[in-house]
């Protein structure tokens, strides 16, 4: 990452061992895997993979949001999924959280979410991928509706709002209704990584 000056992690030469599927051993940097609230995971669980140390940067010039949603307690947030095994050895495990890709094209949620916010029936939206087999991962819009008009919330309206906003890759072939969107406690940032869990989980019952 630019923001780590390079490099963060790397298998280590022979004799040490190299593990296939990781990306290695921390390589400058301290790394962890950790939840929502900053806190160590498990080794093995899933969780972000946050930095810190002297290659890393202090933070971002004359961007104060940027530094407020990119640290916590000291830590770089990278944004991508990770585990870390008992020896140490971290494994990407999913992409940066607020990008998604779906059939080989690149979609940034915040700005399928600003157009979708626009809808007249949304309360509020978050934009989620969901794994597919076919595409990789689907677009998918997780709406509060507005009180009283669930029923003006479908895939087709939604879609029909995004004609000539965005492009037909951006728009969402999947809307899923909730009555609130998790948010992280300290930030209120919304926990999209959680909306993801729990959607897989539904539609696999």
């Amino acid at each position: 990452m630019t923001e780590a000056s390079h490099q963060m992690a790397s298998n280590p030469l022979p004799p040490a061992a190299r593990k296939p599927g990781t990306v290695g051993l921390p390589a400058g940097p301290e790394i962890r895997v950790a939840d929502e609230r900053g806190d160590s995971v498990p080794a093995g669980s899933k969780g972000e993979i946050v930095i810190r140390g002297g290659n890393v940067m202090a933070a971002y010039e004359n961007n104060p949001d940027a530094n407020a949603t990119g640290f916590i307690d000291g830590w770089f947030r990278t944004g991508d999924v990770g585990t870390m095994d008992d020896e140490g050895y971290l494994s990407i495990v999913g992409r940066a959280r607020d990008v998604l890709r779906t059939g080989g094209e690149t979609v940034a949620p915040g700005e399928v979410e600003a157009v979708l916010a626009g809808h007249p029936a949304v309360g509020e939206v978050a934009v989620v991928g969901l794994p597919d087999p076919q595409w990789g991962e689907v677009v998918c819009a997780v709406v509060v509706p507005v009180d009283g008009r669930r029923d003006d919330v479908s895939v087709d309206s939604l879609r029909a709002h995004c004609e000539g906003r965005l492009a037909s890759f951006k728009q969402p072939r999947q809307v899923e209704l909730v009555d609130s969107l998790p948010r992280t406690p300290a930030t209120g940032q919304i926990q999209r990584t959680l909306l993801v869990e729990r959607l897989t989980a539904t539609r696999a019952t």
